[in-house]
C-alpha cells in the first residue's frame, strides 16, 4: 500500500489541501444557518426568538455527533499511521454503532423533553409553540446529521477532505433551496412557517448522510465498512471516547452557556435573546473556517504522532496557528465596521439594532484571541489529551463567561453583559499557552529524542 500523503506531502500544502475543502463546506454550512434565520426572521421576531431558544438543544445533538467523530477520527488516523489496518476498520465500525445508539437518545429527547425545555425558558405562547414544533422535527429526524457526521469523519481520517466537502455542500444547498419553499409555501407547497425551516434542515441532512455513505463505499479504500466490524468492542469504544467524551462535553458546555445566557437576557426582553441568536449565526462565518483548519490539523497531527515524525507535527501547529489568527483578525474587522449591515439581513427593528450593534462590537473583541485557542484545542484532541481540551472550553464558558455575564448584568445592565465574551477569551489564551507548552515538553520532545 502506498504511503499516505499525511506522512509525505509538504506540511503547508498538506494542511491547506486538507483544510480548504472543509473551510469551503463549513462556510456554506454557516451560510445556510444564516439563511435559515433570515427567512424565519421575515415571519416575525417571535419566530426568530423561538429558533434561537432551540439552538442550545441543536448544539447538544451536533456536539455528541462531532465529539464521537473526533474521537473516532483521531484513533483511526493514528492506527493508519501505525499500519494497524484491522484496528482502523474496527474503529470505523464502532463509530457507526455509537452513532446509531446516539440517535435513539435524540428521538427520546425530542418526544419527551422538547416542551419542558421551552416552558422553562419562556411563557410567551407564540415563541413556545413554534419552538416546540421546530425542535421536535430536528430531533426526531436527526438520523441524517448523525450518520452524515460519522461518514464525513471517515473520509477526513483518510485524507479525502474534498469528498467530505461535497457532502456538506450537498446538504447545505438542499436546505437553502427548500427553506423559502417550505417556510412561505412556494411552488404549490403549503406554507409551514417555522416547521418548514426545520423540515428543510432535516431533509438536507438526510440527503447529505446518504451521499456520505455512498462516497465511503465507493472511494474510501483504506477503510473496510463491514457488518463484522459493527460489533461493539469496549476497548475500541473506550479509545474513541477517551477523546470523544471530553470533546462532547467541551461542545456541550456551549449549549449550557447559551442556555444560561438566554435565561439572563430574556429577563430584559425577547429582543435581547434574538440578538444573541443572530450573533451565533453570524459568528459561525468567523469560526467555521477555523474549525475547518481544526478538522485538517487533527488527522495530520495524529498520523504523524503515530508515525513518530515530530518535525511535521511542529510545522502543522505553526501553520495552523498563523492561518487561524489571520482568519479571526479579518472577522474582527468585518464585525467592527459592518455591524448595522449585518443586522440588516435579519429584518432588524430599531430596538434590535440599538441592542445588537454595540453587542456585536464588544463580543467580537474576543476574536483577537480565539484563533490561537482553537488551534491549541486541535493539538490536545489529536494527541489524546481530551481533558485539556475539555477544561479550556469548560473554564471559558462555564467558570468565567456565564458568571461574568450574570455579574455584569447586575452591576452594568444589558449593555455590559457582552463584555463577558472578551473576559473569558483572555483567560483561555493563558490556559492554552500553558497546555501547549506542556505538550511540547512531554509529548513532542520525547519523539524528537527517540528520533
Amino acid at each position: 500500500m502506498s504511503e499516505n500523503k499525511m506522512g509525505t506531502m509538504p506540511v503547508g500544502r498538506l494542511l491547506l489541501s486538507m483544510s480548504l475543502p472543509m473551510i469551503v463546506s463549513m462556510l456554506v454550512q454557516a451560510l445556510y444557518n444564516i439563511v435559515d434565520s433570515i427567512f424565519v426572521a421575515q415571519l416575525s421576531e417571535e419566530a426568530l426568538t423561538a429558533v434561537s431558544l432551540a439552538f442550545p438543544a441543536q448544539m447538544l445533538t451536533i456536539s455528541v455527533c462531532t465529539g464521537t467523530g473526533v474521537g473516532m477520527n483521531a484513533f483511526l488516523s493514528r492506527s493508519l499511521g501505525e499500519k494497524k489496518f484491522r484496528i482502523a476498520n474496527m474503529t470505523a465500525g464502532n463509530g457507526l454503532f455509537l452513532a446509531g445508539a446516539s440517535y435513539v437518545v435524540f428521538v427520546l429527547i425530542g418526544v419527551f423533553l422538547a416542551r419542558p425545555f421551552f416552558e422553562y425558558q419562556t411563557d410567551i405562547p407564540a415563541i413556545l409553540e413554534d419552538g416546540i414544533v421546530y425542535l421536535r422535527i430536528c430531533m426526531i429526524a436527526s438520523f441524517g446529521i448523525v450518520f452524515q457526521v460519522v461518514f464525513e469523519r471517515l473520509l477526513q481520517s483518510t485524507g479525502r477532505a474534498a469528498l467530505s466537502m461535497a457532502v456538506q455542500l450537498s446538504g447545505a444547498l438542499i436546505n437553502i433551496v427548500l427553506d423559502p419553499i417550505l417556510i412561505f409555501g412556494l411552488l404549490g407547497c403549503p406554507a409551514m412557517g417555522v416547521a418548514g425551516a426545520a423540515t428543510a434542515t432535516v431533509i438536507g441532512q438526510i440527503c447529505a448522510g446518504a451521499l456520505a455513505f455512498y462516497l465511503n463505499m465507493k472511494y474510501n479504500r483504506e477503510i473496510t465498512l463491514s457488518q463484522k466490524f459493527l460489533k461493539p468492542d469496549m476497548r475500541i469504544i473506550s479509545r474513541i471516547y477517551a477523546v470523544g467524551i471530553p470533546s462532547i462535553i467541551m461542545a456541550s458546555v456551549g449549549s449550557v452557556m447559551i442556555f444560561g445566557l438566554n435565561k439572563i437576557l430574556i429577563q430584559y426582553s425577547a429582543t435581547a435573546t434574538a440578538v444573541l441568536g443572530v450573533y451565533f449565526k453570524l459568528q459561525s462565518f468567523a469560526f467555521m473556517p477555523v474549525f475547518g483548519l481544526n478538522n485538517g490539523m487533527v488527522p495530520i497531527l495524529s498520523y504523524n504522532y503515530g508515525a513518530r515524525n515530530p518535525q511535521r507535527m511542529k510545522s502543522t501547529i505553526n501553520y495552523g496557528t498563523v492561518y487561524a489568527v489571520g482568519i479571526m483578525l479579518a472577522a474582527f474587522a468585518i464585525f467592527q465596521i459592518f455591524t448595522p449591515q449585518l443586522f440588516g439581513f435579519f429584518n432588524a427593528s430599531e430596538s434590535m439594532l440599538a441592542i445588537g450593534v454595540p453587542a456585536l462590537r464588544k463580543i467580537s473583541l474576543s476574536f483577537l484571541f480565539a484563533g490561537f485557542c482553537v488551534c491549541t484545542i486541535s493539538v490536545c484532541q489529536a494527541l489524546g489529551h481530551g481533558f485539556m481540551s475539555l477544561s479550556v472550553s469548560f473554564v471559558r464558558q462555564i467558570v468565567v463567561l456565564l458568571p461574568s455575564a450574570y455579574a455584569l448584568s447586575l452591576f452594568g445592565g444589558l449593555h455590559a453583559i457582552w463584555w463577558a465574551f472578551a473576559i473569558a477569551e483572555v483567560v483561555s489564551v493563558v490556559q492554552c499557552f500553558l497546555f501547549l507548552r506542556w505538550i511540547f515538553d512531554h509529548d513532542i520532545k520525547k519523539l524528537t529524542a527517540a528520533v
